[in-house]
């Protein structure tokens, strides 16, 4: 994991960082374990003026990702009689147990946009949910809003911070992101189902 984690970061001075940035974006949203935080923080700290182009890329990248993720839990995850594929064998035994899908369905029965925008802006494993998502067949188009608006707040979040703060906000966000990142969920999610018992 250090050995792919240095990998990504090596991209940061590379002229091909935009593209790498776009790859790894789109990769994370359905298979690779690395996030794309960590190649955007280094690309917006190096041209802190292009820090919002940054996220845009990733944003973009990240949402097409996790459509192809709900295209590979739609399409590919089960054949025609109801079996389970090889490439889902995989990812069980490779990425995460079967009993985190039985936990992802029933959060889509009972929350259905805030499970994928809380997976989408928080730590939680994203690509399980864009899998998921096509496992379950749950709405395209909500499950692509909530994957625009939870993917762009948190890149561009990051991006106007370093673009705003510098270097020393790096520390910060290394240290607290993922921290603020739940309690911000919690408390907007927690506004909505107060707001909506209220009415």
């Amino acid at each position: 994991m250090r050995r792919a984690y240095d990998w990504v970061l090596g991209w940061s001075g590379s002229m091909w960082g935009e593209a790498a940035l776009f790859v790894l974006a789109f990769a994370e949203s359905s298979f690779f374990p690395i996030p794309p935080d960590v190649l955007l923080i280094a690309l917006c700290l190096g041209r802190p003026e292009r820090s919002l182009r940054y996220a845009l890329i990733c944003t973009a990248a990240s949402v097409a990702g996790a459509l192809g993720g709900y295209a590979i839990g739609y399409f590919l995850w089960q054949t025609a009689s109801g079996e389970y594929t090889a490439l889902a064998e995989w990812c069980y035994a490779h990425l995460f147990p079967m009993e985190k899908f039985t936990e992802v369905q029933r959060l889509f029965e009972r929350y259905n946009f805030w499970a994928i925008f809380t997976a989408g802006f928080t730590p939680l494993p994203y690509k399980l949910f864009t899998i998921a998502g096509g496992v379950f067949g749950i709405d395209i188009p909500m499950f692509a809003v909530a994957s625009v608006v939870s993917r762009g707040l948190r890149f561009f979040l990051i991006a106007w911070l370093i673009k705003r703060f510098g270097p020393p906000v790096k520390v910060f966000i290394d240290k607290y992101f993922n921290l603020l990142a739940v309690v911000f969920t919690v408390l907007l999610v927690g506004t909505f189902v107060l707001v909506k018992y209220l009415l």
